[in-house]
């Protein structure tokens, strides 16, 4: 993943936020919306495109735009980089390797308190029920 040609390829639109603000609220465009065209991306390989589209399928529309939004702040320029730094962070955990889950046995130590819990339930319920004749 080549991040500085991803960079040159992403697309910002603005539009008025929701929220706090007051009078500025409703004055001025402070919600940012960063587009990134995963398709005809060149700073991703074919095998990092289809990583992003099966594990951020739900993130991306029909177009094979990813949309990250931001207005959080209440200037524009604070929301594109925090766009950024969302839309970084989206690509870097989809396409980070996962790391299968090597099972081991449980330890002695962890059986033995296991079966004392049950014993201490067991014994908690018996006291519960009536007692025989």
């Amino acid at each position: 993943m080549d991040w500085n040609l991803i960079l040159a390829e992403l697309s910002f639109r603005t539009s008025r936020s929701s929220g706090a603000g007051g009078q500025h609220v409703n004055k001025t465009e402070t919600k940012v919306e960063c587009m990134f065209d995963v398709m005809s991306s060149f700073g991703l390989t074919e095998a990092e495109k289809g990583i992003i589209f099966e594990k951020l399928a739900p993130r991306i529309n029909d177009e094979g735009i990813l949309a990250v939004t931001s207005q959080k702040e209440r200037s524009q320029l604070s929301n594109k980089e925090h766009t950024i730094e969302r839309l970084q962070a989206l690509l870097s955990k989809a396409l980070a390797p996962t790391i299968k889950r090597v099972k081991t046995k449980p330890t002695a130590g962890s059986v033995e308190e296991r079966l004392q819990e049950k014993k201490r339930m067991s014994e908690k319920k018996e006291l519960r029920r009536r007692p025989k004749p």
